[in-house]
């Protein structure tokens, strides 16, 4: 069955009772037992609950794994794949990295003795090099976030395999959808569910997919212990909001293409990273891994002044720190997502006080350029009259 097909249905055939095609929300923490030592499956909402189950069974199968676990967000879902590694371990992660894990990694992961070393993770030589005895996994965004480079999952994947390392990939800007890394040979999967996944900014979730039967018992006990877990509301929402997920994903990648083609003829712009554009060094590994693109892109200015004039005078677009959904963002990362990264990292890897990032909508593409059009002309005339 192909995946439009999988996303449309999730759940519309699980509940045999009344036959609904929409999957009942259970609210129920507790669970009668028929008699002493037996269950219906469902005991306590913490270990499992209907209405996630459907969600957990849909995302193992969208991503081709073998368990799926939803947790309370994406963090959450990184939080308790970190709980695998304790005192003296070491990971491997990638070097443009979304703020907040970041601040996980240093802020609260250190303290349980577990260290990072951020690299390229598509130069293998510079991976090698960091690999040490201690080191259990490597941690790989593709794309990063935000400045969108890319790693070949396949080759990565196979040199942990060969070293005996987990690797652990966030899909949380391709989804399933366009790109699914356990079958490139990755171990696990996260996912900021928030974003594409539940694609409407208004549900807070993390999605873990496993493969293996061992690793999945695993994170299963991490889950079920630590407690970070989905309730029922919330797991409802985002089935709902994945049903639409090939739709919006396709009409994301449009409108992306379009406006990052527009903003890289713009005198205003130095330079826009997205996977789509064939200068984009990532851009053949992209085009080999993955189906399609994210709708999220970053561009720099040539004026770090026009930045805040660009962003009073957005009318469409919201200027707004999350992405991948409906409505278009624009995020300014070295003050919102990156702020918790030293500005020394932030500015060697290039998120500087020029760098924007854009979350492309699904609004019509026209309707977009024009708001930036007229932001950007706005922001021309505040620097002249300055």
């Amino acid at each position: 069955m192909k995946i439009e097909s999988k996303l449309a249905q999730i759940g519309s055939q699980k509940e045999p009772v009344t036959g609904a095609v929409s999957f009942p929300i259970y609210q129920s923490t507790a669970f009668r037992h028929p008699k002493l030592g037996q269950s219906t499956g469902f005991d306590y909402a913490r270990t499992k609950s209907p209405t996630r189950s459907v969600l957990e069974e849909a995302a193992a199968e969208l991503e081709n794994g073998d368990a799926g676990f939803a947790c309370s967000t994406g963090m959450a879902a990184l939080q308790t794949v970190f709980a695998l590694f304790g005192q003296g371990d070491h990971l491997i992660v990638s070097l443009d990295l979304y703020g907040g894990t970041y601040r996980l990694l240093e802020k609260i992961m250190s303290r349980f003795g577990v260290s990072a070393s951020y690299v390229d993770t598509n130069d293998l030589d510079a991976i090698s090099e960091l690999c040490t005895p201690q080191t259990k996994a490597i941690l790989i965004e593709t794309p990063t976030n935000p400045l969108m480079m890319i790693t070949d999952i396949e080759r990565v994947a196979a040199w942990a395999k060969s070293k005996g390392l987990l690797t652990i990939v966030d899909n949380t800007l391709l989804t399933p959808f366009f790109q699914r890394p356990l079958e490139l040979g990755a171990d696990i999967v996260v996912h900021s569910a928030t974003k594409y996944l539940g694609g409407h900014n208004d549900v807070l979730a993390g999605l873990i997919v496993t493969k293996g039967k061992e690793l999945s018992e695993q994170i299963g006990f991490l889950h079920n212990s630590i407690g970070a877990v989905l309730g029922p509301q919330d797991s409802w929402l985002l089935m709902r909001g994945m049903k639409t997920l090939a739709l919006r994903m396709e009409r994301h990648q449009h409108n992306a293409t379009a406006i990052a083609n527009y903003l890289l003829a713009h005198p205003a712009v130095d330079e826009v990273y997205y996977p789509a554009l064939p200068h984009h060094p990532g851009h053949e590994i992209q085009s080999r891994q993955s189906s399609g693109n994210t709708g999220i892109f970053s561009f720099r200015l040539k004026d770090a002044r026009y930045v805040e004039p660009i962003l009073a005078n957005l009318k469409l677009i919201a200027f707004a720190e999350s992405l991948g959904g409906v409505e278009s963002l624009l995020t300014y990362p070295a003050v919102q997502t990156h702020a918790d990264i030293p500005e020394e990292i932030r500015r060697k890897i290039g998120v500087d006080d020029k760098l924007l990032r854009f979350s492309v909508g699904i609004e019509h593409a026209d309707d977009l350029i024009a708001d930036l059009e007229q932001a950007l002309a706005a922001a021309k005339r505040h620097v002249e009259e300055a």
